[in-house]
Protein backbone atom coordinates (compact mmCIF):
# COMPACT_ATOMS: atom_id res chain seq x y z
CA UNK A 1 0.00 0.00 0.00
CA UNK A 2 1.40 3.59 -0.56
CA UNK A 3 1.51 6.41 1.56
CA UNK A 4 -1.15 8.18 -0.65
CA UNK A 5 -3.22 5.47 -0.36
CA UNK A 6 -3.06 4.81 3.34
CA UNK A 7 -3.45 8.75 4.31
CA UNK A 8 -6.78 8.31 2.23
CA UNK A 9 -7.90 5.36 4.21
CA UNK A 10 -6.64 5.67 7.86
CA UNK A 11 -9.20 8.36 8.70
CA UNK A 12 -12.14 5.94 7.37
CA UNK A 13 -11.28 2.97 9.10
CA UNK A 14 -12.29 2.18 12.84
CA UNK A 15 -9.36 4.11 15.72
CA UNK A 16 -6.33 1.78 16.45
CA UNK A 17 -6.98 0.37 19.85
CA UNK A 18 -4.91 2.24 22.65
CA UNK A 19 -1.61 0.68 23.82
CA UNK A 20 -3.15 -1.58 26.72
CA UNK A 21 -1.32 -4.64 27.46
CA UNK A 22 -0.30 -6.52 24.37
CA UNK A 23 0.42 -4.34 21.46
CA UNK A 24 -1.67 -4.56 18.72
CA UNK A 25 -0.78 -4.91 15.40
CA UNK A 26 -1.15 -1.29 13.42
CA UNK A 27 -4.16 -1.22 10.57
CA UNK A 28 -1.86 -0.37 7.61
CA UNK A 29 0.35 -3.32 8.03
CA UNK A 30 -3.12 -5.57 8.82
CA UNK A 31 -4.77 -3.99 5.90
CA UNK A 32 -1.43 -4.67 3.69
CA UNK A 33 -2.16 -8.33 4.89
CA UNK A 34 -5.42 -8.79 3.69
CA UNK A 35 -4.45 -6.55 0.45
CA UNK A 36 -1.90 -9.33 -0.61
CA UNK A 37 -4.50 -12.37 0.31
CA UNK A 38 -6.76 -10.39 -2.11
CA UNK A 39 -4.80 -10.06 -4.80
CA UNK A 40 -2.65 -13.55 -4.25
CA UNK A 41 -5.89 -15.59 -3.67
CA UNK A 42 -3.41 -17.38 -1.06
CA UNK A 43 -4.88 -19.43 2.02
CA UNK A 44 -5.25 -16.98 5.43
CA UNK A 45 -2.19 -19.37 6.99
CA UNK A 46 0.13 -18.72 3.95
CA UNK A 47 0.20 -15.36 4.87
CA UNK A 48 3.75 -14.12 4.49
CA UNK A 49 5.82 -13.04 8.29
CA UNK A 50 5.92 -9.21 7.64
CA UNK A 51 2.47 -9.33 7.69
CA UNK A 52 2.27 -10.18 11.47
CA UNK A 53 0.45 -13.56 12.88
CA UNK A 54 -2.56 -14.72 9.82
CA UNK A 55 -5.15 -15.26 12.83
CA UNK A 56 -4.49 -11.53 13.56
CA UNK A 57 -4.86 -10.04 9.90
CA UNK A 58 -8.15 -12.97 9.32
CA UNK A 59 -9.91 -11.97 12.92
CA UNK A 60 -9.60 -8.33 11.83
CA UNK A 61 -11.15 -8.80 8.40
CA UNK A 62 -13.80 -10.65 10.10
CA UNK A 63 -14.31 -8.01 12.40
CA UNK A 64 -14.65 -5.28 9.62
CA UNK A 65 -16.73 -6.86 7.95
CA UNK A 66 -19.54 -7.78 10.17
CA UNK A 67 -19.30 -3.88 11.85
CA UNK A 68 -19.46 -2.89 7.50
CA UNK A 69 -16.15 -0.94 7.61
CA UNK A 70 -15.49 -1.57 4.32
CA UNK A 71 -18.68 -0.55 2.52
CA UNK A 72 -18.35 2.98 4.35
CA UNK A 73 -15.59 3.06 2.77
CA UNK A 74 -16.61 2.76 0.00
CA UNK A 75 -19.04 5.23 0.44
CA UNK A 76 -16.73 7.48 1.47
CA UNK A 77 -14.75 7.40 -1.36
CA UNK A 78 -17.93 8.13 -4.17
CA UNK A 79 -19.10 10.90 -2.12
CA UNK A 80 -15.52 12.52 -2.03
CA UNK A 81 -15.82 11.69 -6.24
CA UNK A 82 -19.19 12.78 -6.45
CA UNK A 83 -17.57 16.32 -3.92
CA UNK A 84 -15.54 16.60 -6.70
CA UNK A 85 -17.73 15.94 -9.28
CA UNK A 86 -15.43 13.24 -10.58
CA UNK A 87 -19.07 10.70 -9.79
CA UNK A 88 -21.09 10.39 -12.94
CA UNK A 89 -24.47 10.54 -12.54
CA UNK A 90 -25.96 10.39 -16.48
CA UNK A 91 -25.00 6.88 -17.54
CA UNK A 92 -25.01 3.78 -15.61
CA UNK A 93 -24.30 0.28 -16.78
CA UNK A 94 -25.26 -3.36 -15.46
CA UNK A 95 -24.11 -6.75 -16.24
CA UNK A 96 -23.63 -10.10 -14.22
CA UNK A 97 -20.78 -12.30 -14.17
CA UNK A 98 -19.97 -16.08 -13.36
CA UNK A 99 -17.38 -16.92 -10.25
CA UNK A 100 -16.37 -20.23 -9.94
CA UNK A 101 -16.24 -21.21 -6.34
CA UNK A 102 -13.87 -23.40 -4.87
CA UNK A 103 -14.76 -26.80 -2.93
CA UNK A 104 -13.77 -25.17 0.25
CA UNK A 105 -16.35 -22.39 -0.21
CA UNK A 106 -18.84 -24.98 0.52
CA UNK A 107 -20.13 -25.96 4.00
CA UNK A 108 -21.28 -23.18 5.64
CA UNK A 109 -24.07 -23.02 8.40
CA UNK A 110 -27.61 -22.18 6.64
CA UNK A 111 -26.56 -23.87 3.02
CA UNK A 112 -25.74 -23.04 0.25
CA UNK A 113 -28.81 -20.59 -1.05
CA UNK A 114 -28.45 -18.32 1.86
CA UNK A 115 -24.50 -17.73 0.48
CA UNK A 116 -25.43 -17.25 -2.63
CA UNK A 117 -23.72 -20.50 -4.02
CA UNK A 118 -25.62 -22.63 -6.62
CA UNK A 119 -25.19 -25.10 -9.60
CA UNK A 120 -25.63 -24.64 -13.00
CA UNK A 121 -23.76 -26.38 -16.03
CA UNK A 122 -20.98 -24.56 -15.41
CA UNK A 123 -20.31 -26.36 -11.87
CA UNK A 124 -20.69 -25.14 -8.33
CA UNK A 125 -20.89 -20.82 -8.84
CA UNK A 126 -21.54 -17.38 -7.44
CA UNK A 127 -22.90 -14.79 -9.67
CA UNK A 128 -21.48 -11.10 -9.32
CA UNK A 129 -24.50 -8.54 -10.69
CA UNK A 130 -22.86 -4.81 -10.48
CA UNK A 131 -23.51 -1.58 -11.31
CA UNK A 132 -21.03 1.18 -12.76
CA UNK A 133 -20.93 4.33 -12.89
CA UNK A 134 -19.80 6.70 -16.33
CA UNK A 135 -15.80 5.70 -16.97
CA UNK A 136 -16.61 1.67 -15.42
CA UNK A 137 -16.29 2.56 -12.11
CA UNK A 138 -17.94 0.23 -9.88
CA UNK A 139 -21.12 1.33 -7.86
CA UNK A 140 -22.94 -1.35 -6.10
CA UNK A 141 -23.01 -5.34 -6.47
CA UNK A 142 -25.26 -8.09 -5.12
CA UNK A 143 -24.65 -11.80 -4.77
CA UNK A 144 -26.86 -14.96 -6.28
CA UNK A 145 -26.23 -18.45 -6.81
CA UNK A 146 -25.06 -19.28 -10.01
CA UNK A 147 -28.24 -20.24 -11.79
CA UNK A 148 -30.49 -16.98 -11.08
CA UNK A 149 -30.70 -14.87 -14.09
CA UNK A 150 -29.94 -11.04 -14.17
CA UNK A 151 -33.44 -9.65 -14.12
CA UNK A 152 -34.07 -10.49 -10.79
CA UNK A 153 -31.66 -7.99 -9.54
CA UNK A 154 -31.81 -4.90 -10.72
CA UNK A 155 -33.76 -3.68 -8.59
CA UNK A 156 -31.59 -4.73 -5.62
CA UNK A 157 -28.51 -3.36 -8.05
CA UNK A 158 -30.37 0.37 -7.90
CA UNK A 159 -31.57 0.49 -4.43
CA UNK A 160 -28.24 -0.93 -3.59
CA UNK A 161 -25.95 2.02 -5.22
CA UNK A 162 -27.15 4.92 -3.00
CA UNK A 163 -24.09 7.77 -2.65
CA UNK A 164 -24.50 9.48 0.02
CA UNK A 165 -24.17 13.36 -0.62
CA UNK A 166 -21.50 15.69 1.09
CA UNK A 167 -24.04 17.86 2.64
CA UNK A 168 -27.60 17.51 4.03
CA UNK A 169 -30.41 15.82 1.68
CA UNK A 170 -31.28 12.00 0.86
CA UNK A 171 -28.77 10.20 -0.72
CA UNK A 172 -27.84 10.31 -4.71
CA UNK A 173 -28.97 6.84 -6.74
CA UNK A 174 -30.79 7.81 -9.73
CA UNK A 175 -28.82 7.88 -13.02
CA UNK A 176 -30.62 9.71 -16.30
CA UNK A 177 -30.06 6.30 -18.30
CA UNK A 178 -29.31 2.27 -17.41
CA UNK A 179 -27.61 0.17 -20.33
CA UNK A 180 -27.38 -3.23 -20.31
CA UNK A 181 -27.71 -6.15 -22.74
CA UNK A 182 -30.48 -8.32 -24.01
CA UNK A 183 -30.64 -10.07 -20.87
CA UNK A 184 -32.51 -7.62 -19.57
CA UNK A 185 -34.96 -7.17 -21.94
CA UNK A 186 -38.02 -7.89 -20.09
CA UNK A 187 -41.11 -5.71 -19.21
CA UNK A 188 -40.61 -6.37 -15.63
CA UNK A 189 -36.90 -4.78 -15.86
CA UNK A 190 -38.35 -1.26 -17.95
CA UNK A 191 -41.01 -1.11 -15.79
CA UNK A 192 -38.81 -0.93 -13.00
CA UNK A 193 -36.74 1.98 -14.57
CA UNK A 194 -39.55 3.44 -15.47
CA UNK A 195 -41.21 4.45 -11.99
CA UNK A 196 -37.80 5.57 -11.23
CA UNK A 197 -37.95 8.09 -14.38
CA UNK A 198 -34.34 5.94 -15.42
CA UNK A 199 -34.22 5.93 -19.15
CA UNK A 200 -33.70 1.97 -20.22
CA UNK A 201 -30.60 1.88 -22.90
CA UNK A 202 -31.48 -2.00 -23.43
CA UNK A 203 -31.66 -3.39 -26.90
CA UNK A 204 -35.04 -6.08 -27.45
CA UNK A 205 -34.88 -9.43 -28.73
CA UNK A 206 -35.68 -10.38 -32.10
CA UNK A 207 -39.08 -11.98 -30.94
CA UNK A 208 -39.76 -8.15 -28.99
CA UNK A 209 -39.40 -6.19 -32.00
CA UNK A 210 -43.00 -5.02 -33.64
CA UNK A 211 -43.13 -4.31 -37.35
CA UNK A 212 -44.96 -1.08 -37.00
CA UNK A 213 -41.81 0.62 -34.99
CA UNK A 214 -43.89 1.63 -32.21
CA UNK A 215 -40.87 1.13 -29.47
CA UNK A 216 -38.14 4.27 -29.65
CA UNK A 217 -35.18 3.26 -31.17
CA UNK A 218 -32.03 1.92 -29.32
CA UNK A 219 -29.75 4.59 -28.30
CA UNK A 220 -27.04 3.30 -30.11
CA UNK A 221 -24.17 5.59 -28.85
CA UNK A 222 -24.67 5.19 -25.46
CA UNK A 223 -25.16 1.27 -26.27
CA UNK A 224 -21.51 1.19 -27.70
CA UNK A 225 -20.25 2.14 -24.23
CA UNK A 226 -21.60 -0.93 -22.37
CA UNK A 227 -17.84 -1.96 -22.74
CA UNK A 228 -17.11 0.07 -19.37
CA UNK A 229 -18.89 -2.18 -17.40
CA UNK A 230 -17.24 -5.50 -19.04
CA UNK A 231 -13.66 -3.77 -18.11
CA UNK A 232 -14.57 -3.35 -14.77
CA UNK A 233 -15.06 -7.47 -14.45
CA UNK A 234 -11.60 -7.40 -15.72
CA UNK A 235 -10.26 -5.36 -13.69
CA UNK A 236 -11.98 -7.00 -10.66
CA UNK A 237 -10.79 -10.20 -11.59
CA UNK A 238 -6.83 -9.72 -11.39
CA UNK A 239 -7.56 -10.11 -7.87
CA UNK A 240 -7.43 -13.67 -7.46
CA UNK A 241 -9.32 -13.87 -4.74
CA UNK A 242 -12.72 -12.14 -6.75
CA UNK A 243 -11.72 -14.22 -9.41
CA UNK A 244 -12.57 -17.22 -7.26
CA UNK A 245 -14.39 -17.72 -4.66
CA UNK A 246 -13.27 -19.55 -1.53
CA UNK A 247 -14.95 -17.99 1.10
CA UNK A 248 -18.04 -19.92 2.44
CA UNK A 249 -19.51 -16.96 3.39
CA UNK A 250 -21.36 -14.68 1.19
CA UNK A 251 -20.22 -11.31 3.69
CA UNK A 252 -16.86 -12.40 3.32
CA UNK A 253 -16.99 -12.68 -0.33
CA UNK A 254 -18.40 -9.63 -0.96
CA UNK A 255 -16.22 -7.62 1.57
CA UNK A 256 -13.60 -9.14 -0.99
CA UNK A 257 -15.32 -7.52 -3.93
CA UNK A 258 -15.69 -3.97 -1.94
CA UNK A 259 -12.85 -4.08 -1.47
CA UNK A 260 -11.14 -4.55 -5.01
CA UNK A 261 -13.65 -1.64 -5.56
CA UNK A 262 -12.19 0.82 -3.00
CA UNK A 263 -8.71 -0.03 -4.86
CA UNK A 264 -10.43 1.08 -8.57
CA UNK A 265 -11.75 4.65 -6.64
CA UNK A 266 -8.76 7.25 -7.53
Amino acid sequence: MTDQQWARLQPLLPPQRRQTGRPARDHRTVLSGILWVLRTGAPWRDLPEPFGSWSTVWSRFRRWTAAGVRQRVLEALQCEAGRDGRFDWVTHYVDGTIVRAHQHAAGAVGGQHHEALGWSRGGFLTKVHLRAAGGGKPVAFVLSGGERHELLFVEALLAAGRVPRAGRGRPSGRPERLVGDRGYSYPRVRCALARRGIRAVIPRRSNQRPSDGRYAPLDRAAYRERNHVERLVNRLKQCRRIATRYEKHAAHYLAMLTLGACILWP
